[in-house]
C-alpha cells in the first residue's frame, strides 16, 4: 500500500512551553517572540511580512478552536551595519486569546509557505500525538526546539499519522487513485452497506493475513476502508455540490449546513461500524467464540462478548472465563461508557486505533480496571511506560483462546 510523506506538508516546525509573560496580558501586552536560533532555522534570515496562517486550539477534553490570521518576521535592527534582532509577531485572536502558562506552542511552515499554529495544554493525547508526529520531544524551559521535515528522511504517512494530520483540517491525497476508483466502479454514487465496503476493503488486500498477523491487518483493512470512504465520499460531495442548494423550499444555507453535518456524521459513525465489522472478521478467521453486541445488564450492548450471551446470562458459567471487549476507532471520553456494559466482568477491554493516549488517560483506565489494546504499529506513539503495559491484538487473541481453553 502505497502512502504520502511527511514532508509533502510540511518543510519544518519548531515548538515550545509558553511562559507567563507570552500569554498574560496583565504581565505583558506582547504579542511577539523572540528569534532564536531555532526560529531562524525554520523561517530563514528575510524578513516575511503579513505570513497567512491557521491558529488551532486543541483542548485536554477535544475541545477545539481556530481562527485565520497571519505571522510576521522580521529583523527590527534590519538596518544596523553588525546587529540583529529578529522577532516573530502574531496579531491576537480567539486561539491566541486562550493561550496559558506551560501550554505548548506548535509551529509549522507547510509547503506553500503558509503558518500553522497550533496550541494544546500540556499533558494531553494532542501534545503527544503532535511530539510524535513531529519527531519532537517534550521542550525542556521556555525555549523554541526546531525539527526539520526532511524529504529524503520523512517516514511514511500510516494510519496513526493521517488520524493526526486530520484532527489539524490536513486531507492527505490518496495516492492510488486508479486502483481505488476500480474498486469503487460498481457503486457508482452511493454508498454500500458498511458490511459490504469493509469486506471490500479486505477482498482488496489478498496479502494482508489476519492468522498471520492480527495487529497488522486491523490497521491495514482499516486503512484501505478509509482510502475507499473518502474516495467514494468525494465523488458524492462533489456531484452534490454541482447540483447546488438552491433546489426545493429549504434556505440554501440550511440545506449547506445540513448536508456538511450529514457528511460529518456519516464519517464518525462509519468508523466505529468499520471497525467492528473487520474485528469480528479477525475473530471468526481465529475460530473465537463470540456475539456481537449482545445484550447484558440494563441493555447495555457491549461491542464483543466472548464466548457468548448464553454463557454470560449463566449463573453457573464462571466468570473467570467470560471476556469483553469494546472497539472505538478513536476514544475522546467515550471510554468510561465501556466501563458499565458487562457487571459480570471486572478486568475489560478495550481496542483503540487512537494514537499517543495520554498518561493521565491511561493511568484513569489501569485504576478503572479497564485494559486497552491497541494495534502494534501504533503502540510506537505511546510513551515507553505505557507501552509495557499496552496490549496488541494479537495479545488479546491469545486471552481469549486460553480462557476457551480453560473450559475444554
Amino acid at each position: 500500500m502505497r502512502r504520502g510523506h511527511l514532508s509533502d506538508f510540511f518543510s519544518g516546525v519548531v515548538v515550545k512551553t509558553l511562559s507567563a509573560v507570552e500569554t498574560r496580558p496583565a504581565v505583558s501586552n506582547q504579542h511577539e517572540f523572540n528569534g532564536s536560533s531555532p526560529l531562524r532555522a525554520l523561517l530563514g534570515e528575510d524578513d516575511r511580512r503579513n505570513i497567512p496562517s491557521r491558529f488551532v486550539w486543541l483542548g485536554a477534553d477535544y475541545e477545539s478552536r481556530g481562527a485565520d490570521g497571519w505571522l510576521s518576521w522580521y529583523d527590527a535592527r534590519r538596518a544596523h551595519p553588525s546587529r540583529t534582532e529578529y522577532r516573530l509577531y502574531y496579531p491576537e485572536n480567539d486561539v491566541t486569546g486562550l493561550m496559558k502558562p506551560d501550554d505548548l506552542f506548535f509551529l509549522a511552515m507547510l509547503r506553500d509557505g503558509s503558518a500553522l499554529v497550533v496550541v494544546t495544554p500540556s499533558g494531553t493525547t494532542m501534545q503527544n500525538q503532535l511530539l510524535w508526529l513531529f519527531g519532537l520531544d517534550a521542550p525542556a524551559g521556555y525555549q523554541f526546539a526546531f525539527q526539520d521535515v526532511a524529504k529524503e528522511s520523512s517516514a511514511e504517512l500510516d494510519l496513526a499519522a493521517k488520524f493526526i494530520l486530520d484532527e489539524l483540517g490536513i486531507e492527505v491525497p490518496e495516492s492510488e487513485a486508479d486502483l481505488l476508483d476500480i474498486l469503487l466502479e460498481p457503486f457508482g454514487s452511493k454508498f454500500p452497506s458498511t458490511r459490504i465496503f469493509s469486506r471490500l476493503a479486505r477482498e482488496s488486500l489478498p496479502d494482508v493475513s489476519a492468522l498471520d498477523d492480527p495487529d497488522r491487518a486491523i490497521v491495514e483493512w482499516m486503512e484501505r476502508e478509509e482510502q475507499l470512504f473518502r474516495r467514494l465520499e468525494r465523488r458524492i460531495v462533489s456531484v452534490r455540490l454541482a447540483d447546488g442548494f438552491h433546489s426545493g423550499e429549504s434556505d440554501p444555507v440550511d440545506a449547506f449546513l445540513g448536508f456538511s453535518l450529514s457528511v460529518q456524521n456519516r464519517r464518525k459513525a462509519r468508523a466505529g461500524s468499520a471497525l467492528e465489522n473487520h474485528l469480528e472478521e479477525l475473530f471468526s478467521q481465529h475460530g473465537l467464540m463470540f456475539a456481537r453486541g449482545a445484550e447484558t445488564e440494563n441493555r447495555n450492548k457491549p461491542d464483543f462478548l466472548f464466548p457468548g450471551q448464553a454463557q454470560y446470562r449463566d449463573p453457573d458459567y464462571p466468570s473467570a472465563g467470560l471476556t469483553m471487549l469494546g472497539a472505538k476507532s478513536t476514544l475522546k471520553d467515550r471510554w468510561r461508557q465501556v466501563l458499565s456494559e458487562a457487571l459480570r466482568i471486572d478486568d475489560k477491554h478495550l481496542l483503540t486505533l487512537e494514537p499517543g493516549v495520554s498518561e493521565n488517560q491511561t493511568d484513569e483506565m489501569r485504576t478503572k480496571r479497564l485494559q486497552l489494546v491497541v494495534p502494534l504499529s501504533i503502540q510506537k506513539t505511546y510513551k515507553p511506560a505505557q507501552q509495557a503495559w499496552l496490549l496488541g491484538v494479537a495479545d488479546f487473541v491469545r486471552i481469549v483462546r486460553s480462557r476457551e481453553g480453560s473450559r475444554l
